[in-house]
């Protein structure tokens, strides 16, 4: 090896290079121009090229010069960079463990070191700086405390002294961007989450002012798309977000607590970075809300809500449920006046088919159903005078399903025998009562064959009409009813393995029961009273007892009536719902399969169906509507796109089309429990962890109004123990809570601000869910703390702590020890009046440093602030 010299020549400013021949002879020098009076160099390989390049400290310049090497002894020239002042010593070395060499520099006329963070290429885009006290005259490197890291030695000129300065691999940060910025937006908080498996993190932000959550993809080198607009309602001021896996598929939605109209509002995640916004059917809160997190309580693999109000001091936990929804309609021609809807698979195709009876051209519709929840063009047979009431069943049995309609205008019923292709015979018609209405079919005899009953409307009376098995039906037998019948429905209510017959009485606001006798005869009707002017009926096991239960849509005040069943063919008082205008048809479904029973109503005068979703007790929520096309008269309920989810289709008799709506999923929050009260203590922020490691989620609020944090332990069934409070001190008034382990000890340590009284709180946990007392640590006289979290900051193992100063504009960043204490608070300023509220960290440049992101009330922005170094 032959060593070569480098001269800084401080009178005519330049440095000299020879190279040297090994033999103790050198070459002639080769000079390069300096900035004025350089003073110090160094050496060291700036763009890991494995050559020695060359820094030289200009005193009267304030910078350096690089002076990268081509590898034959020749240098480029100089590229220089700023050193802030008189620089009188260098020194070479990896200061922030990035596998890049950075260059140290003190100057005789600054209290402080100045680190040029390099970037492996030759440039040092980024600094740090370290406070000496006093100036420095001289910077040397090493390890001073066996940890692996870099430490610097400074000699400081007047105070015959020096400083150690330990390396904690602080970094330093600068503004990268504002995002989310301006536009009235009062960004009022803020998440951060990989939303579309890119592996980079994402922002998501509740714009208080503009009625909107935004989301901002990141792009993985620490920028940002602009944000994605999701419009949460006119007035919903959202104020609090929170990201978790709410209706168990695996994908992270988002959680929105609006201010504005008292609720919640949920955007479904599609695994993809796409959402979907549902819709709010329920107002469930009575306070405005301020603040939310959520967490799995009872390990269902679907997360609740936890929920803080402005001016309150409950504390509600919400659990995600699904409503349902209708979407994407379709409408497809049928006949005049389609009056009565049924789906059925008529050709075997393991498909849902449709079927109309139009009641002004007297035929029936025939629609066969593709597997997309399309339908083929109708084919119409010829039934008699005014269909008003269709039904299926295997009534030659055949195997194949058969249809028969009844004819108001005609007395009669036609039966059409179908081919098992989606194609039927004509008619063959049997006569009825005057005015046959509506129309049931059962085996009422027990020979294994179907038959038929009939509601008369003119006469008050059911026609029975027992079938042969054939195809063709005995003449009619009579039974009295209730006053002009309009609607029939068929099931056990007595429990006896014997059919019974419902019916409705439209004008003596009654429902007539017939119980069977399983010979095809009926006993004398028993009368229960319902609302004015019932039309239609069906029935159901609303309240999972095994018993059948009666509804009525009873159109003369627009409700719906609701008789819960005995089981003993007797019924209890009525219960009434209200619904849209002239309420005419029925039916049931699980339309949000949570395995209870709900009801469709069909509004024909409001043009919509109302949806009636069943709690499984025989009682419903309010009712859900949906809009259609004119003059809905009847509907068909059915998976018709083979998605799981069950669909309407809606015969509309005025447009003489039907009208399909699919199902789909819709999450909304209910409240599901109120944590025990402490009157006065106006929470407002939470934290969810295993505090006493009995695998159960615990909660900890900030009680910003009787200055404690209060302990609620889990049970697991999202039920919790009375509050455990802690004091924070008097006037604290803390404000925002953080979890982690900051003693190494595996137990949850808490980290609260006081935003009262100017510094954070630690309390350290003993593994049982209970705490030591605080351990208090100054942000700054008249800082305000407001927001707090938690990370590895320098990348030493051990928890740290960054903390929002709302009042002076800056960021405070507490090192960690790892035993539970902390050094002093580390500031980092912002701009002046940003005013920031809270703080998240996360790597959103991909080089394994934490980076902070901080909303800002003052400038109402975003700020994205890389760690550099």
């Amino acid at each position: 090896m032959n060593f070569d010299m480098v001269i800084a020549n401080y009178g005519d400013n330049t440095i000299s290079v020879i190279l040297g021949y090994g033999n103790g002879s050198f070459t002639n020098q080769t000079t390069y121009l300096t900035g004025s009076k350089p003073y110090c160099l160094a050496m060291g390989d700036f763009n890991n090229d494995k050559q020695l390049d060359i820094v030289v400290g200009s005193y009267y310049s304030f910078n350096v010069g690089v002076y990268l090497a081509y590898g034959n002894g020749s240098f480029t020239q100089q590229i220089t960079f700023s050193a802030g002042n008189s620089p009188t010593s260098l020194a070479i070395a990896d200061v922030n463990n990035d596998t890049r060499q950075d260059i140290i520099i003190a100057s005789i006329n600054l209290a402080s070191v100045l680190v040029l963070c390099g970037d492996g290429t030759g440039n040092f885009p980024n600094n740090m700086l370290f406070n000496t006290g006093a100036p420095a005259y001289s910077a040397a490197v090493g390890d001073f405390n066996n940890d692996a890291r870099v430490d610097i030695v400074v000699g400081k000129n007047d105070s015959n002294s020096v400083s150690i300065i330990l390396q904690f691999n602080r970094g330093a940060l600068e503004y990268e961007m504002n995002y989310a910025s301006g536009g009235g937006s009062s960004l009022r908080s803020f998440a951060i989450a990989n939303l579309n498996n890119d592996t980079h993190s994402d922002i998501i932000v509740a714009n208080y002012g503009t009625d909107d959550v935004g989301i901002l993809f990141g792009y993985g080198n620490g920028t940002f798309m602009q944000q994605i607009m999701f419009d949460m309602g006119s007035n919903s001021r959202p104020s609090s977000i929170s990201m978790n896996d709410f209706n168990g598929d695996t994908y992270l939605d988002i959680a929105v607590a609006n201010y504005g109209t008292q609720n919640l509002g949920m955007l479904l995640g599609n695994g993809n970075g796409s959402f979907t916004i549902q819709t709010n059917y329920l107002d469930n809160m009575i306070f405005n809300p301020i603040a939310i997190v959520s967490g799995n309580f009872n390990d269902d693999n679907r997360s609740e809500v936890v929920v803080a109000y402005d001016g309150s001091d409950n504390v509600d936990i919400f659990i995600s449920y699904n409503t349902g929804s209708f979407i994407n309609r379709q409408t497809f021609p049928t006949g005049s006046v389609p009056f009565a809807i049924v789906a059925a698979d008529f050709n075997n195709d393991h498909q849902l088919d449709i079927v109309t009876a139009n009641s002004n051209d007297n035929t029936v519709s025939v629609l066969l159903g593709y597997r997309n929840g399309s339908f083929t063009s109708q084919v119409t047979y010829a039934t008699g005078s005014n269909p008003y009431s269709v039904a299926v069943g295997d009534f030659n049995n055949d195997t194949y399903l058969d249809i028969v309609v009844s004819n108001g205008g005609s007395n009669t019923v036609s039966v059409l025998l179908g081919y098992g292709n989606g194609s039927f015979t004509d008619q063959i018609t049997y006569l009825t009562g005057p005015y046959p209405y509506s129309i049931g079919v059962g085996d009422f005899n027990n020979d294994s064959r179907l038959d038929l009953v009939v509601v008369n409307a003119d006469n008050s009376s059911v026609s029975v009409l027992v079938g042969y098995g054939n195809g063709s039906f005995a003449n009619q037998i009579r039974y009295s009813t209730g006053y002009e019948p309009r609607s029939i429905a068929v099931g056990d209510f007595n429990n006896d393995d014997r059919l019974d017959i419902v019916v409705s009485n439209l004008n003596d606001n009654t429902v007539s029961v017939l119980l069977g006798y399983g010979n095809g005869t009926f006993a004398t009707q028993m009368i229960y009273l319902t609302d004015a002017t019932p039309q239609f009926v069906t029935v159901g096991d609303f309240n999972n007892d095994n018993r059948l239960d009666i509804v009525a849509a009873t159109l003369g005040v627009n409700t719906m009536t609701v008789l819960l069943g005995y089981g003993n063919g007797s019924f209890q008082m009525k219960q009434s719902y209200p619904t849209g205008v002239l309420p005419l048809s029925i039916g049931t479904g699980d339309f949000n399969n949570d395995t209870h029973l709900d009801i469709l109503i069909i509004n024909y005068s409001s043009n919509d169906f109302s949806i009636f979703l069943g709690f499984g007790n025989g009682s419903f929520n309010t009712q859900i509507q949906y809009s259609t096309g004119s003059s809905p008269a009847s509907a068909a309920i059915g998976d018709f796109n083979n998605d799981s989810l069950l669909d309407v289709v809606v015969a509309d008799s005025q447009d003489n089309n039907i009208m399909i709506l699919f199902g789909s999923i819709n999450e909304n929050f209910v409240k599901y429990t109120t944590l025990p009260i402490i009157n006065g203590s106006q929470p407002q922020s939470f934290a969810i962890g295993d505090l006493n490691n009995d695998t159960y989620m615990d909660i900890v609020i900030a009680n910003f109004g009787i200055n404690t944090i209060g302990i609620c332990l889990g049970y697991g069934n999202i039920s919790f123990s009375n509050q455990t409070t802690y004091s924070t001190g008097p006037n604290s008034l803390p404000s925002s809570i953080a979890l982690g382990h900051f003693n190494n000890d595996t137990i949850l340590d808490i980290v609260i601000t006081n935003s009262g009284s100017d510094n954070i709180g630690i309390f350290l946990g003993f593994g049982n869910g209970s705490f030591g007392n605080q351990t208090t640590y100054s942000t700054g006289s008249s800082s305000r703390p407001y927001f707090v979290t938690v990370g590895y900051i320098n990348n030493d193992a051990k928890l740290d702590i960054a903390v929002t100063d709302n009042a002076n504009n800056k960021i405070g960043v507490f090192l960690g020890f790892g035993n539970g204490s902390f050094e002093h608070v580390i500031f980092y300023a912002i701009k002046y009046g940003s005013n920031p509220f809270s703080i998240l960290m996360d790597d959103f440049n991909n080089d394994k440093k934490l980076d902070f992101a901080i909303a800002n009330s003052g400038t109402d922005n975003l700020n994205i602030l890389l760690q550099t170094c």
